[in-house]
């Protein structure tokens, strides 16, 4: 929010009421702040996701890292989308920027602070968890992939359940038409059955940088390239169907 059109009411020591505009957000809550916010964002969601994976229990299968996934988007959304819009996630932010959503000068900033928070929070992983299970678990890097044959499904996934994701993002968020307030919970839904539906297909990164975090911290890339390709090409499908067809007149660039 560039602008803030709302005004403070406030009273006089006499009792009497007055009121004042809102001075305009400074340098800081206007570039600085959101960059801080994405990077403490997305450090903890990365924390709490690889952790759930680490400490799993193997009788819960993909349920337990799925709601920890689900619920800890959810929860971060809803308490710093009106600092930064609440992204995490660098296809997100492609998306955004290119549905209206966020200024040129704002994505590269926010692209690095969410790899950083990624680093940050696969670091935080590692502290916290035993020697044995982080190993056992190769840090909760993505290590399903191991044959070429697995590579078709994996993408097709991988770019399916992203797109799916970042639609509700942009139709819940971005696009004025369909906005909603429940788009913390809606996104973390999204998440949830993402992770059950194709969690033994591709792992369901669906964010390159919940993937570079675990990577860097084990020096684990092998089918690395497809947690990046995926949901980059994803988030395109989706900002595609919303300007073309889906969003609202301000939004769409065709029929209008």
């Amino acid at each position: 929010k560039l602008v803030c059109k709302s005004r403070k009411r406030s009273f006089s020591s006499a009792g009497t009421e007055s009121s004042k505009p809102v001075k305009p957000p400074g340098r800081f809550e206007r570039l600085l702040q959101p960059c801080v916010a994405e990077l403490v964002g997305t450090t903890f969601f990365v924390f709490i996701g690889c952790v759930s994976v680490i400490e799993n229990v193997e009788t819960t299968g993909r349920l337990q890292p799925a709601l920890v996934h689900g619920f800890a988007v959810a929860v971060m959304v809803a308490c710093m989308a009106e600092i930064s819009g609440s992204h995490f996630n660098p296809p997100f932010t492609l998306a955004i920027f290119l549905c209206g959503g966020l200024q040129l000068g704002m994505v590269a900033p926010y692209l690095i602070s969410q790899l950083i928070g990624g680093v940050l929070g696969a670091a935080m992983s590692k502290a916290m968890t035993s020697k044995m299970k982080y190993t056992n678990a190769t840090g909760a890097a993505f290590t399903i992939l191991t044959s070429d044959e697995q590579l078709a499904g994996a993408l097709f996934a991988e770019v399916a359940m992203t797109a799916l994701v970042t639609l509700v993002v942009l139709l819940g968020a971005v696009n004025n038409k369909s906005k909603s307030p429940l788009v913390p919970f809606m996104v973390g839904c999204s998440v949830i059955i993402n992770i059950l539906a194709g969690g033994d297909v591709s792992g369901t990164c669906l964010n390159p940088a919940r993937a570079f975090g675990p990577a860097v911290m084990t020096n684990y890339w092998t089918y690395h390239w497809v947690y990046w390709v995926g949901p980059f090409v994803g988030s395109l499908v989706a900002a595609a169907l919303v300007r073309l067809l889906l969003g609202d007149n301000k939004t769409r660039i065709i029929m209008k």
